[in-house]
């Protein structure tokens, strides 16, 4: 087939680790023969982003600001151990919550859904979307270590200069602080990406935070979905008959188990973080779990909701075989590909996106697999495919839907 030409490029990040090695396999095996592909390049790895002092992940995100599409690769946020692995010149920010930061927007998290994987939630039977704020909270923190005694306090100065101070704590020894915050103007982009979301999905929405302990930061969250929704969004629910409600986040996670699924559940910073995880784990894997990223101007980040893999790495790095699942990196490319033809008017782009997709679902269908993905499929006698022919087995399914 003639490659599928490309008028704006894509903004590309790539990764670390394991992935950053399956990013170049599935660039060659499932994207270069067929795409005359065009991408704006950032490297992203932790090594790069230490050698730039992080000026690359910035440089990434407004690039993305520019071309609107983005596809990124799971990346390192270092700890100490990461530190002294990769003589850090200092702990670098998540660079998924720098760009987050300046594209601002929400987090899409959905569950891809493959027969033969059964949650280990059996009644769910529907994907759960987790709709994740994509601006501060811990993210964007600022912490202290204390030494001794001493009275920590909150401090406003307002621009006219009048301050307004709240205790934190009457430190009798050592101990930590940690200064966290947000802005209303992104609550409210969240909120409305949230309501609109549901809309589009005909889906419910569900919104939950502690606001009964809470009583300032996370009631605005509360009262900002509240006002938002009885001033803009009540009548289109009520005309689609779909429903939002708010509860506490712990009322919420039981819920969510005695649920079915079929539902948007939208949470905090945090909050979404870890809820995304635990979604992906009980629906079978971390690796099939898409994630998108969008802001307020309609700008797409798309990526991978797992991490780098680090320990199939090492085994990669000391000449083993890996056995590691891609589909979740190849939907983070399919997502970029679809929505790159949708803004640009290229359908055959789009199509090619979706076909991949559906490659990727009956491949597994059939019985080929990686092994984390055969010891959760009720598929008898499932093929175990190493990383590379796991990639190879998607492109002769791919083959055989585009000549179908």
């Amino acid at each position: 087939m003639e490659k599928i030409k490309m008028t704006t490029p894509l903004v590309e990040m790539d990764g670390d680790e394991m992935t950053r090695v399956l990013w170049k396999m599935i660039k060659e095996e499932l994207l270069l023969p067929y795409i005359d592909l065009k991408t704006e390049y950032y490297d992203l790895g932790l090594e790069n982003r230490n050698a730039t002092d992080d000026q690359v992940t910035v440089d990434s995100a407004n690039a993305t600001l520019k071309y609107g599409v983005a596809v990124k690769c799971a990346t390192i946020t270092p700890n100490g151990a990461r530190m002294k692995e990769y003589s850090l010149k200092e702990m670098w920010k998540s660079p998924n919550g720098t760009i987050r930061a300046i594209l601002d927007g929400t987090v899409f998290r959905a569950p891809i859904l493959v027969k033969g994987i059964v949650p280990y939630v059996k009644n769910w039977t529907k994907p759960i979307t987790i709709a994740r704020h994509a601006y501060g909270d811990v993210y964007k923190n600022t912490e202290i270590r204390v030494s001794g005694p001493g009275k920590a306090e909150l401090v406003y100065t307002a621009e006219d200069g009048t301050e307004v101070r709240e205790l934190i704590h009457n430190f009798d020894g050592a101990g930590i602080l940690q200064g966290i915050h947000n802005t209303e103007k992104s609550i409210r982009s969240f909120a409305r990406a949230c309501f609109s979301y549901a809309v589009d999905t005909r889906q419910d929405l569900w919104f939950s935070t502690k606001d009964t302990i809470s009583k300032k930061y996370d009631h605005t969250f509360k009262d900002i979905f509240q006002e938002i929704y009885d001033t803009e969004y009540r009548e289109k629910f009520e005309k689609l008959g779909i429903e939002y409600f708010y509860t506490l986040i712990d009322d919420a996670v039981a819920r969510v188990i005695r649920s079915e699924g079929g539902f948007i559940w939208a949470c905090k910073n945090y909050d979404g973080d870890v809820m995304s995880d635990m979604v992906a784990t009980a629906y079978g894997d971390l690796s099939m779990m898409t994630s998108v990223l969008v802001s307020p101007e309609g700008v797409y980040e798309y990526e991978a909701a797992h991490g780098t893999v680090q320990r199939h790495y090492y085994k990669y790095l000391k000449g083993e075989e890996t056995s590691t699942n891609s589909i979740a990196t190849i939907f983070a490319w399919t997502g970029a590909l679809n929505k790159r033809g949708e803004l640009d008017g290229i359908p055959e782009l789009s199509a090619f996106a979706k076909k991949l997709e559906k490659a990727c679902i009956r491949t597994v269908e059939e019985g080929k697999m990686t092994k984390s993905l055969s010891l959760i499929s009720t598929c008898e006698h499932p093929v175990i495919l190493n990383s590379l022919d796991f990639i190879r087995a998607i492109r002769q399914t791919l083959d055989t839907l585009i000549n179908s």
